[in-house]
């Protein structure tokens, strides 16, 4: 399997797209290629959380419907900031699904069928998953001289853990029901 730096295009963008910045070539990659698959990790968890917000079904149809429905657009929110933030920094981002698919370590979920509790467990680890990739991108913003995208991230760090404290307390409610 390829690491994710191999995929990530090795040229500069157009003249055209090279945001003028303070920060050398070599910092701008360095950002770029932590941030890129945080986009496109976040693409694959919208559509996972709509995925399963649409095949939703059974007894708590309701208020998971609900929870997703907010954590979908929570996740929608930070896409378009961190792509943004590779742009303002002189970098070029996602340019389609394929790219995604290149770049995303969360898995698809093309289940006919999960059963709520399920989902609300993958979509927990997913948002495990996500804030350990946030941090690790915060560490390489940081050491790059990019304290703006790292403050961004560290936001966008925030809303992945109350999304994923709030799954976990959804797990925690079922166990006790049982």
């Amino acid at each position: 399997m390829q690491s994710t730096k191999s995929k990530i295009e090795s040229f500069p963008p157009p003249t055209q797209l090279a945001t003028k910045t303070d920060l050398t070539p070599q910092e701008v990659k360095a950002i770029t290629e932590a941030v890129n698959p945080l986009v496109a990790d976040a693409f694959a968890l919208y559509v996972k959380t709509k995925n399963f917000h649409w095949h939703l079904y059974g007894s708590h149809f309701r208020d998971y419907h609900e929870l997703f429905d907010e954590q979908a657009e929570s996740i929608l929110e930070s896409i378009d900031t961190m792509a943004e933030r590779i742009r303002r920094v002189g970098g070029t981002t996602i340019r389609s699904i394929s790219h995604i698919g290149q770049l995303q370590t969360i898995k698809d979920d093309n289940s006919s069928m999960v059963p709520a509790g399920d989902m609300v467990r993958i979509l927990m680890e997913d948002n495990s998953h996500m804030a350990k990739m946030i941090r690790d991108a915060i560490e390489v913003c940081d050491e790059n001289r990019d304290s703006a995208t790292s403050n961004q991230l560290q936001d966008i760090l925030d809303k992945t853990e109350r999304r994923k404290w709030f799954l976990y307390e959804v797990m925690q409610g079922a166990k006790n029901a049982e």
